[in-house]
């Protein structure tokens, strides 16, 4: 007797009604994969930015304790001479000086007089106190008055200190040498966080202490934190859904086997 076929909705060569090749693409993939594609873009975009914007510079002394430490590996922005404000701590290089990158904090820019010190120990900048709540405490005060100095520093050029003032070789020491004073455009970057060592990584504020002055106070910095951010959190995204991913999987299999 001749064998008959019967038809069904399944593909008796493929159980299940699969082929090979073919993938199930459940709720749970799509929610997979649109998460590592989201962590992957804010990984990617996070890091170039990054990479695009800073410069590291590795800062050997304590000249500027307690904002950056020796040892510290700072992330600078390149910068424009014009876009230098009091306040800013950039990286400069002047060769009269040490011939070396050097960062330092910008407490004067050209037209302004400095001088030191009130009866506080607060440097002035056109007859205006500065009070400065970035400098090593024991660094400030009596130290710095030792010092006195007053200069009107040029157009183009820049006055400046270190946060450590009892231990840092700044304009104070340069005073022979235009008066202290720096060309604008020495300054090859603005400092604006710490990247290493990574327990002590930070951003480093833009301060307001020169805000009461006119012209140019300091600058506004990038969103260095938030492209940080969007490294680690995009980081995190992959291996959180591909760890999902893959614990969902083997649920599913030991489910089949003790089906």
């Amino acid at each position: 007797m001749a064998a008959t076929a019967t038809r069904s909705g399944r593909d008796e060569r493929h159980p299940g009604g699969r082929k090979p090749g073919r993938r199930d693409w459940s709720a749970g993939a799509i929610l997979q994969g649109v998460g590592i594609t989201v962590g992957l873009i804010a990984m990617v975009a996070g890091f170039v930015l990054l990479a695009v914007q800073y410069r590291p510079y590795s800062v050997p002394t304590d000249s500027m304790a307690p904002t950056v430490a020796p040892g510290d590996t700072v992330l600078a922005h390149p910068v424009k001479p014009a876009d230098i404000g009091r306040g800013d701590v950039v990286i400069f290089n002047d060769p009269l000086w040490e011939g070396s990158d050097l960062v330092k904090r910008v407490v004067a820019i050209g037209g302004d007089t400095v001088a030191c010190c009130d009866s506080s120990g607060r440097i002035t900048v056109n007859g205006h106190p500065i009070t400065e709540p970035y400098l090593e405490k024991s660094g400030s005060g009596p130290q710095l008055g030792q010092d006195r100095f007053s200069v009107r520093v040029p157009q183009g050029r820049l006055f400046l200190l270190g946060d450590n003032r009892a231990v840092s070789q700044d304009s104070r020491v340069h005073l022979t040498l235009d008066d202290g004073t720096v060309a604008a455009n020495q300054v090859v970057a603005r400092v604006e966080g710490v990247a290493w060592p990574l327990g002590d990584a930070r951003t480093i504020a833009r301060t307001s202490a020169f805000d009461a002055l006119p012209g140019q106070d300091a600058t506004a910095h990038l969103p260095l934190a938030a492209e940080v951010w969007s490294v680690l959190g995009g980081a995190a995204l992959v291996l959180f859904t591909a760890a999902l991913g893959t614990f969902g999987g083997l649920v599913r299999r030991l489910r089949g086997r003790r089906g």
